[in-house]
């Protein structure tokens, strides 16, 4: 966690590049710097073999003063504030005047799923146990665990308490206690709470499929718990594969009933689990999405997609809105690889996906430093 926070942290007090505007002001005033440079010597040299020094000199400063860009900042400005007054009467607000040339001249969008293509209106729509069918069990421990956690309560928990309240769920709250929590991270992508109601402690863990499986060692189905197998897994990884396929994101839920008697849990407690089933929620793409993303391509903009969603449902709402989803490259590959070799994928793929904001960071900054101009959106 701490190199986590330490990495970003970096990014941040390192300060915002210049923009493609703002290095374009200063190629275009460093250009008529030179030009001033040479052309002063020369126009002083001309006038004084045919006038006195003090004439020479003066008419040099006079077209030193001439070429100088003085009034280039009001010109400039006087211009882009025509531009956003008509994009106001677009319903479009602009903060930044030179945001208007940035926006105007970029190359590649990058954007987020979630809230950008999709309208983040995540709905728990599936609670199910590891054969697939509806469990009533799946949404209480989902429910426990959303409910107890104090970090930022994101989309997912708002949408798993809210179900729990149409299924009258509220009051079980009351039989327990919290105990302790083991927070989210984007390397362990879960989340764990330990609860008492009195008489025993659990720990329920919520998290991405993958990451689950690989610390829960048995299966609960209808309250009978046997030993995970082979067979069981690929059953599991197949049902939350398809789930993916029709736009769901699936989050899978566990816990275990034999912890020890303390007051805090770590990382280390999150093993030998008991896995209970998925919760499915579905976020829709934006109506508008698709439209939009035709035109940028129209327009000679690249959309590319960076998110921290898994590749099936990446794959399904950019099959919707209108983005080739043929090849989608997976966070874990892009850690593998050099810089010149992820750029290399940048050119010919436009989707990636599981990744962690770091990642995110470093493909935006690699396409910068590979010569294109870069707008994120999301």
């Amino acid at each position: 966690m701490i190199p986590t926070f330490g990495k970003v942290a970096h990014t941040l007090t390192n300060g915002k590049p210049k923009t493609a505007f703002q290095k374009g002001i200063e190629s275009i005033s460093r250009l008529l710097i030179r030009f001033m440079i040479i052309m002063i010597p020369i126009v002083f040299l001309l006038n004084f073999s045919k006038h006195n020094i003090v004439t020479a000199f003066t008419f040099a400063v006079a077209i030193a003063i001439g070429i100088t860009p003085l009034l280039l900042p009001v010109i400039l400005s006087s211009s882009m504030s025509k531009g956003a007054i008509r994009m106001s009467k677009k319903k479009t607000i602009v903060k930044k005047l030179d945001a208007i040339q940035n926006f105007g001249a970029m190359n590649i969008l990058c954007t987020d799923k979630t809230g950008t293509l999709t309208e983040d209106r995540i709905v728990l729509e599936k609670y199910l146990d590891i054969n697939g069918e509806e469990d009533i069990r799946i949404l209480k421990h989902a429910f426990l665990n959303s409910y107890f956690q104090t970090g930022l309560k994101g989309s997912i928990d708002e949408a798993v308490i809210q179900r729990a309240a149409d299924n009258n769920m509220q009051e079980i709250v009351k039989k327990y206690t919290k105990v302790d929590e083991i927070p989210f991270d984007f390397s362990r992508r879960r989340l764990s709470v330990a609860i008492s109601d009195g008489s025993k402690t659990q720990l329920i863990t919520k998290g991405a499929v993958e990451e689950i499986l690989n610390i829960c060692t048995m299966v609960d189905y209808k309250g009978n718990v046997s030993n995970i197998t082979k067979e069981i897994k690929d059953k599991i990884l197949q049902i939350s594969k398809s789930l993916n396929e029709d736009g769901l994101r699936v989050v899978a839920v566990c816990q275990k009933n034999d912890v020890a008697d303390i007051n805090q849990f770590s990382v280390s407690d999150e093993k030998n689990m008991v896995l209970l089933g998925f919760i499915g929620f579905l976020d829709p793409p934006k109506e508008t999405a698709k439209d939009s993303i035709q035109k940028l391509n129209n327009s000679g903009i690249r959309v590319i997609v960076l998110t921290g969603d898994n590749a099936e449902v990446t794959r399904a709402v950019c099959n919707k809105v209108g983005i080739n989803s043929k090849n989608i490259i997976l966070g874990s590959k892009i850690d593998k690889l050099s810089d010149i070799a992820v750029i290399r994928l940048l050119k010919k793929s436009n989707i990636f996906a599981k990744l962690s904001p770091i990642q995110k960071a470093r493909i935006i900054r690699l396409l910068k430093e590979d010569g294109n101009i870069v707008r994120i959106y999301g």
